[in-house]
């Protein structure tokens, strides 16, 4: 079992940059892949970045290719997602989630990882 606490969202200026961070505990965090995905009101949860356990190989949505950096620190059990020239459309509840198997492939579907986090907003104004 993996438990998984997210950190850092808050209300900011679009333009402006946001670093979150998933805390994660119990079992083993380093063979995990990670994951970030969001969810706007209304909307279904998307995949927007995730990083491979062994390698910190990344990978991320179009649309914040460029904008949002995914890190992580096994040492510390964390994963972060740094987010620069944020848009109002990046405005969500953001999730960071664990893939146990740790795939070769990044996956970007939600059914894929099997701990959650709790979720933080992130709110962006024009």
């Amino acid at each position: 079992q993996v438990q998984l606490v997210e950190s850092g969202g808050g209300l900011v200026q679009a333009g402006n940059s946001l670093r979150l961070s998933c805390a994660a505990s119990g079992r083993t965090f380093s063979t995990e892949n990670m994951g970030w995905f969001r969810q706007a009101p209304g909307k279904e949860r998307e995949f927007v970045a995730g990083i491979r356990w062994n390698d910190g190989s990344t990978y991320y949505a179009n649309s914040v290719k460029g904008r949002f950096t995914i890190s992580r620190d096994n040492a510390k059990s964390t994963v972060y997602l740094q987010m620069d020239s944020l848009k109002p459309e990046d405005t969500a509840v953001y999730y960071c989630a664990a893939d146990r198997w740790g795939t070769p492939i990044i996956a970007t579907n939600q059914r894929s990882y099997d701990y959650w986090g709790q979720g933080t907003q992130v709110t962006v104004s024009s």
